[in-house]
This record gives C-alpha cells, sequence and structure tokens, in this order.
C-alpha cells in the first residue's frame, strides 16, 4: 500500500458510468420498478453506495477512506433498452475516488442483473469507465473517450 500520509488533505471528487442493456420486457419492468424482488433500481442505487464504501475490502492495496458523498443516478435508453449507471463520490482527504466510483458502477450493474435474472438471463454490463476526476497531486482528469 502506497503511504499517503505526508499528502495534504484535499477536496477530491471522481465520476464513472457504465451501461446494462436488456431485453424490451426486463428493461419495461425495471423501468416502471414493477418486479417480484422490489424497486430494482432504488436497490441497485442502494448497493451501489455501499459498495464504494467497501473498496478497500474488495481490492487488496486500496486505502479505507471516509468517504463523504456518493450519488448513484440512471438514464435510460428506451431505443436500446439500456440503462446508463452514473455514480459520483466525493472526498476530503490524501487519495482519491477513482476506485470506489468505479465500483459503485459495477456493483449497481450486477444488482440490476441480480434482481432481473429471472426475466433475462443475457443481459450485457458493458462500458464500465472514469469519465471524471478531480483533486490531488495530478489535478483534473477528463475522459475524451
Amino acid at each position: 500500500m502506497v503511504d499517503v500520509s505526508k499528502k495534504k488533505d484535499t477536496a477530491r471528487e471522481a465520476k464513472a458510468s457504465g451501461k446494462i442493456s436488456m431485453s424490451e420486457k426486463g428493461f419495461k419492468m425495471v423501468k416502471s420498478g414493477n418486479f417480484e424482488k422490489g424497486d430494482v433500481l432504488g436497490v441497485a442505487r442502494l448497493a451501489g453506495i455501499m459498495a464504494a464504501k467497501q473498496v478497500d475490502r474488495l481490492i487488496p492495496l486500496a486505502h479505507p477512506l471516509n468517504i463523504t458523498k456518493t450519488e448513484i443516478e440512471f438514464d435510460f435508453d428506451d431505443t436500446a433498452n439500456s440503462i446508463e449507471i452514473f455514480a459520483t463520490v466525493g472526498i476530503t482527504g490524501k487519495t482519491g475516488v477513482e476506485m470506489e466510483a468505479l465500483t459503485a458502477v459495477s456493483i449497481t450493474a450486477l444488482t440490476i442483473y441480480d434482481m432481473a435474472k429471472s426475466i433475462d438471463k443475457a443481459m450485457t454490463i458493458k462500458d464500465i469507465k472514469l469519465l471524471y476526476k478531480s483533486g490531488g497531486k495530478s489535478g483534473t482528469f477528463k475522459n475524451k473517450s
């Protein structure tokens, strides 16, 4: 694990995204919240927030962080039957939150899959990427892809 003890605390933020595509039937049910297991998007949002707070337990050399902000948002593409997931994580600390944002997106997508797999086992999770990060020694990064 990298020693960050000499670094200054700075405001840091990271935003990541990913996409889950599914059948039309599954998409309509997820979007409407009409599932036997309950509110898929509500549960997935909570799972993503919880995952962001657990990264140090999942990724061996990640630092335990005192996260100050986690937001999960969804954007629906009715034509492609897909949901784009956005996770924004913030902290005032000595290290960044890119892994927390990426993990939040991943677990949010996996939770949607888990809750909707009874309708569609062929769902696809893809395009998980860091969109933006700010703060720290390296400054601001904006993904151009």
